[in-house]
């Protein structure tokens, strides 16, 4: 069980009645409370604790009165720990020089002799600020290393291949722009990774990326995670909530899985791009946000215009560039790079170092026209580096029926169709259980049951 973190208070004056009087007034309202006396004291007591609030005498020589020495102990201070909440203590002559200390970097001043409860007052909110601080640092922190993880493991943009050349040329284009990107293809692409390339390489790279899967996403909560609600403004709304698109204010918002909105929702979306404010449920004030918009789908939004399914206008604003991921089918000269890279990847990550892929494998997986894409392939090469046990994967290794894919795919290109008959399958194989499903499919829920609908299943 985690201890409760002491608060700790640092007392300096050269007057020792002082700082006797503050230890007994202070000590039954804090942690805990250290006093010094001497100033050059200062840089080994700060090398040896770590403490929320400082409070700083302003003179310390015998009849100096100018403040000098107390700003200098200052600058000390902050040199040492610039976050550091110094607090002045001072006489009513010197408040100009108390004011000239807060635009160092002090946070406040008492003025001595100070009232005890004001003292008490001051000191504790002090402490809020200190801890307020600390908590946004230490979140700042975790932001950072996470983005780095985050960026780590979405770094896996492999190949030579003419086609993914292309898509890598419109990055280097685009990225440095604020222009809305629209990434199309096929479930398995790649499509976030893309998105989270432009995100790195544009003049956002140090804001937050925010990622939400629409397709995840019901109707009835739309507007809450989008927009965000105030307390009150439904049954289950028990608190202030701040929407995905405040939340990325500032930086990179990525709506993957759009093709999947419904129509009057379309319209609620394309407002907000279009004014660049939101209003939170239950909530009259208009917010404005900042954002960088990165959308990404694989439906056909074309057709489904044609359909009246998906607003053309809604397409003409997300899509002032268009990027098309081609299928791996499509750039199958990739497959040996990304095997290598994934096998590596996965045998440092299994423990299992120095596992080889033989050459049959390799023409196996060539001759194979991954409907899962890379997806597929990085599952395929992760379950066959934790089944070996020689070092050497073969092509009996693969878990696929290359003849049947291959004759199933010549026999019919229809992306729309296959898509068909791959959910009637995963509904076959699950008896109907759409949870089950929708998981082996790669979908949300309400994406599996919009396609359900569409394919009249």
């Amino acid at each position: 069980m985690n201890q409760k973190k002491k608060d700790k208070i640092l007392i300096i004056d050269d007057d020792k009645d002082i700082l006797l009087t503050s230890k007994v007034v202070l000590k039954h309202q804090f942690d805990f409370i250290r006093t010094e006396s001497d100033p050059f004291k200062l840089q080994q007591i700060l090398r040896e604790d770590d403490f929320d609030v400082i409070l700083l005498d302003m003179n310390f020589s015998t009849g100096a009165t100018s403040g000098k020495e107390g700003i200098h102990w200052l600058k000390e201070i902050l040199k040492i720990n610039p976050h550091t909440n110094v607090i002045m203590i001072t006489a009513y002559a010197d408040l100009n020089l108390a004011v000239e200390a807060m635009k160092i970097g002090a946070i406040d001043f008492v003025i001595k002799p100070w009232d005890n409860e004001k003292l008490i007052a001051t000191l504790s909110s002090a402490l809020r600020l200190s801890k307020s601080k600390k908590e946004i640092r230490e979140l700042k922190s975790k932001q950072k290393t996470l983005k780095e993880e985050i960026d780590k493991s979405y770094s896996e943009m492999i190949g030579d291949s003419t086609a993914l050349k292309s898509v890598l040329s419109t990055i280097e284009k685009i990225s440095r722009t604020n222009a809305n990107v629209l990434i199309l293809g096929e479930n398995g692409t790649g499509k976030e990774l893309i998105a989270r390339a432009i995100h790195k390489n544009s003049l956002r790279a140090d804001q937050i990326f925010v990622n939400v899967d629409l397709g995840a996403i019901s109707e009835s909560l739309f507007e809450s995670e989008l927009f965000g609600h105030k307390k009150g403004s439904f049954t289950d709304a028990s608190s202030d909530r701040a929407g995905r698109f405040k939340i990325a204010s500032g930086g990179t918002i990525f709506l993957d899985e759009i093709g999947n909105i419904s129509y009057p929702l379309q319209a609620k979306l394309l407002s907000v791009l279009e004014n660049r404010k939101i209003n939170r449920l239950g909530d009259n004030k208009e917010i404005p946000i900042d954002i960088r918009l990165i959308s990404a789908t694989n439906m056909p939004l074309y057709k489904m215009i044609e359909e009246n399914s998906f607003r053309q206008d809604l397409l003409y604003r997300i899509n002032t560039v268009e990027i098309t991921l081609p299928p791996l089918r499509e750039r199958k000269e990739d497959i040996p790079l990304l095997v290598e890279f994934f096998t590596k990847k996965y045998s440092e990550k299994y423990q299992k170092k120095g596992i080889k892929i033989a050459k049959d494998a390799i023409r196996k997986l060539l001759r194979y026209q991954w409907p899962g894409n890379i997806r597929e392939l990085k599952h395929l090469i992760e379950r066959a580096v934790i089944m070996c046990e020689d070092n050497k994967i073969c092509s009996d290794d693969f878990l696929l029926n290359s003849d049947k894919n291959e004759s199933s795919i010549k026999s019919n290109l229809n992306i729309e169709e296959l898509e068909k008959n791959a959910i009637k399958t995963a509904l076959k194989k699950h008896n109907g259980n759409l949870s089950k499903a929708s998981k082996e499919l790669g979908l949300g829920r309400t994406t599996l049951y919009r396609k359900m609908s569409k394919y009249d299943l």
